[in-house]
């Protein structure tokens, strides 16, 4: 039997097969797929290193690639059909690409194959040290959050700004955090949560448990998340390679677990063991899941 996951993965691949020379939305592949967008994002580019708009853009270019040497379209109808604006737009992403122009390569007159597989040696060594490969299953009852929000492009876009938008975010909130009546201000956490589905934006909050009902400070904002079991996962060393992290629980360990994620917020929990600038720093990534 097909993993769940794999052949979600695999019905998206599937519509941009069959769509390659339409305008392609990322929430229509998504939606093909029987996901959100974010979490077809993620998974797509936990599975595969690549993000949704590279992998189309890149599927595109190879399709130029045959038509240049099987057709006789001119090169400005060849970049229409590959979803560029204009042919210098199209030449330019070709050149990265395959290292020449699109009609030195039809000059050339000869198939090449550029692509080649390239082994992630940094994130083999983050799994090897830098994660437990087994999370802890928690169960968390409903708990209401105040913080402060903030709104990002995460890493399994293209407008990825998780690093502008996460840290100023935090240096606000934590000096603040004192102001929250009843809040457990030894535990702080992030919570990750969707924004639209079909949209890139992620909403997080810098926040602190609380009891519901408490006086909110000016500027913040409640976060409520439902009772559910969490799978939770060590994180070792800087927080700017958590991603590293999350790619290895959603792609190796969900798409092996036989459970399934919620689509409920992921959290980030930060206690007495992090620490900003110490390689022996730890905290916690968790996943909602469902067998």
């Amino acid at each position: 039997m097909i993993p769940f996951y794999l052949e979600r993965i695999r019905r998206g691949v599937d519509f941009v097969e069959a769509h390659l020379d339409d305008d392609v939305r990322l929430s229509a592949v998504a939606g093909a797929a029987g996901l959100s967008q974010w979490h077809f994002q993620r998974m797509f580019k936990s599975m595969t290193g690549e993000t949704l708009k590279g992998y189309i853009r890149a599927r595109r270019l190879s399709v130029a690639l045959d038509r240049l040497l099987d057709t006789d379209c001119r090169i400005i109808d060849l970049a229409v059909r590959a979803g560029f604006d204009s042919q210098e737009a199209f030449a330019r992403a070709f050149r990265k690409a395959f290292g020449m122009s699109p009609s030195a390569y039809r000059k050339l007159g000869k198939r090449l194959f550029l692509r080649k597989l390239e082994l992630d040696e940094a994130m083999i060594r983050h799994t090897l040290g830098n994660v437990s490969l087994e999370p802890e299953l928690r169960q968390r009852p409903a708990t209401t959050f105040i913080g402060c929000r903030t709104q990002f492009y995460g890493a399994d876009s293209e407008k990825n700004n998780m690093g502008e938008k996460l840290p100023p975010l935090w240096a606000a909130f934590l000096p603040r955090r004192f102001e929250i009546e009843h809040a457990r201000t030894d535990v702080c956490y992030g919570v990750l949560r969707q924004e639209r589905e079909d949209d890139d934006h992620l909403d997080y909050f810098a926040a602190c448990e609380v009891r519901a009902g408490v006086a909110m400070p000016t500027g913040m904002e409640t976060v409520e998340i439902p009772a559910a079991t969490y799978a939770c996962f060590e994180h070792r060393g800087a927080a700017q390679t958590v991603d590293r992290t999350v790619s290895y629980a959603y792609s190796t360990w969900l798409m092996r677990s036989g459970r399934m994620h919620t689509y409920g917020p992921d959290l980030e929990i930060y206690d007495h063991r992090y620490h900003p600038t110490d390689e022996r720093s730890v905290f916690v990534y968790a996943l909602p899941i469902v067998d």
